[in-house]
């Protein structure tokens, strides 16, 4: 198929519009505008589990994607149809090598005796997915290293994701097998669709999503993301020779202002400026 475009997006704070920040009239309906042509491939890419990424498609009129990648990239599922979830059982054997064939129930164990940690809630666990609330101001590179010496000592290869709830005034640690991440997971989608980079945009807005943002798949940082993570953003992408990859939108693009799915739609325009004929909706289409 010519011109085909995988589009992958972080769903809190990019595609749905959950944060502080106004959202443009009509965004998500040009969005989904965008994604009903056979051409395009959505993925949606998060930290959410399956059941409230169901649950946002719902309440929020997204269009229903073709994939899922959840649990901040330790399982991915083809979305057949609604309530038609399959998850990838190959992705997760993949993972599941780092950590020597232990569950995060294992990991937990190890870990019983570092401070600061604070599990969260069963829902927001799974096998190869062990996620802690921690102090918001604390010392993250103390608490690291610690974490890290007693995996590497147990012979467990981890990748600790470091996120903030800011509204909730709390820090969030996940801890994944080290090839398990939405960039990882990005790849693995991208190699099973035969589509390269060229054919690939990802946006995102927050910590969790740096390494996709700092990398050479072509990212999009909405305008309503954090300054602290747009400097992270920017750096991470020059110093890996990334820079022409990483668009950060700004607003003015179809009279948008740039957040959420408006700075989807800005940055998609920018990197693939052949979709800009999809983004139309019909005349009173758009709502409040």
């Amino acid at each position: 198929m010519k011109n085909r475009l995988l589009i992958c997006t972080d769903l809190d704070r990019t595609l749905i519009p959950n944060g502080p920040q106004s959202e443009s009239n009509g965004a998500r309906q040009r969005f989904a505008a965008l994604c009903s042509h056979p051409e395009v491939t959505l993925a949606f890419v998060s930290g959410r589990h399956r059941a409230l990424i169901e649950q946002a498609i719902t309440n929020y009129c997204l269009p229903l994607p073709d994939y899922a990648i959840a649990d901040v990239g330790t399982t991915i599922y083809r979305v057949a149809a609604a309530g038609d979830w399959q998850r990838e059982s190959t992705w997760e054997a993949t993972i599941s090598a780092d950590w020597q064939g232990l569950e995060a129930r294992d990991i937990k164990s190890l870990l019983g005796d570092v401070p600061s940690l604070r599990l969260q809630e069963t829902a927001k666990q799974n096998r190869h997915k062990l996620s802690f609330y921690v102090p918001i101001q604390g010392d993250r590179t103390m608490l690291s290293d610690m974490i890290t010496r007693r995996l590497n000592d147990n012979r467990v290869s981890a990748r600790l994701v470091w996120s903030d709830d800011e509204p909730a005034g709390v820090g969030l640690l996940d801890i994944l097998p080290r090839c398990a991440s939405k960039y990882h997971a990005i790849r693995s989608l991208m190699s099973t669709l035969e589509l390269d980079t060229s054919q690939t945009v990802f946006a995102g807005d927050s910590g969790n999503d740096l390494e996709v943002l700092g990398s050479e798949i072509p990212s999009i940082l909405v305008a309503n993301s954090q300054q602290k993570v747009r400097q992270q953003a920017l750096t991470m992408a020059a110093n890996a020779g990334n820079t022409e990859q990483l668009y950060v939108a700004s607003g003015g693009f179809m009279n948008m202002n740039g957040n959420y799915a408006a700075g989807i739609l800005e940055g998609v325009a920018h990197f693939q400026p052949w979709t800009t004929a999809w983004m139309q909706i019909e005349a009173g289409a758009a709502h409040e």
